[in-house]
């Protein structure tokens, strides 16, 4: 039990809201207090408002683990996938984004103020990188080549306001995309592929965590005697 309880408590997942609330708004629990003397102000109104959200979709996300069974195996696909549906169902019961929502919304916002195509494409790659996405088919690299053709082609830096330099570029776009095997209709399925390997990595800092906390427990006098379990076998469903 004192393992898997310390397993528990290092979970990322579990504590993430506690974060948010600790890191971002540092909100003393006595400003919520019914007895506190001082007038309420619009503001607090606002900050009691974001506290209770935050609360809510912790609560929502402890309620589902409390039912659901995640297994620590980020080797096994089966657990893998089913951790990645546990996940998705907490989003969605707390009104979270996917990581793909995440990257589209991040696109949206970071590229509106961006004129040229040259500059939108750099931003994309940036947030490629800070999201730890890797390109595997090489499409960023065909993106840039296309580029280049099109700017040679109409001799000046392509805007994105030029909406027929545009659509020479989304063209090239079209031909690098088939020449990689990429298809719009398979986008729901690059999108579940994404979210799989983002499960399974997550698992494997679980995993890692947990093994972490056994072993730390291990060196402890009253656990010498004790045999570490699986870690497969854990159950955080039962320390909730």
């Amino acid at each position: 039990m004192a393992y898997a309880s310390r397993f528990l408590s290092r979970s990322k997942q579990l504590q993430g809201s506690l974060v948010i609330l600790q890191q971002h708004h540092a909100i003393p629990v006595r400003a919520f207090a019914k007895e506190a003397a001082r007038p309420t102000f619009k503001g607090d109104e606002m900050l009691k408002g974001v506290f209770t959200e935050i609360k809510n979709k912790f609560q929502a996300a402890v309620d589902i683990l409390r039912k659901e069974k995640i297994t620590l195996d980020p080797e096994d696909p089966a657990a893998v996938k089913q951790y990645a549906n546990v996940m998705k169902t907490i989003r969605q019961k707390a009104d979270m984004f996917s990581e793909s929502q995440r990257i589209k919304y991040d696109i949206e916002n970071e590229t509106k103020e961006i004129p040229d195509a040259r500059a939108y494409l750099l931003k994309l790659k940036d947030i490629r990188t800070r999201r730890g996405l890797t390109d595997e088919l090489g499409a960023e690299a065909m993106m840039f080549e296309a580029l280049e053709k099109v700017e040679k082609d109409i001799k000046k830096p392509l805007l994105r306001s030029d909406k027929k330099g545009m659509d020479l570029l989304v063209a090239e776009f079209e031909k690098g995309n088939k020449k990689l095997g990429i298809r719009k209709e398979d986008l729901p399925k690059y999108e579940e592929n994404l979210e799989l390997s983002i499960a399974k990595a997550q698992l494997d800092e679980l995993k890692s965590d947990a093994l972490e906390a056994m072993e730390s427990q291990k060196k402890k006098e009253e656990f010498k005697d004790e045999e570490m379990p699986d870690v497969k076998s854990l159950d955080i469903r039962n320390f909730m």
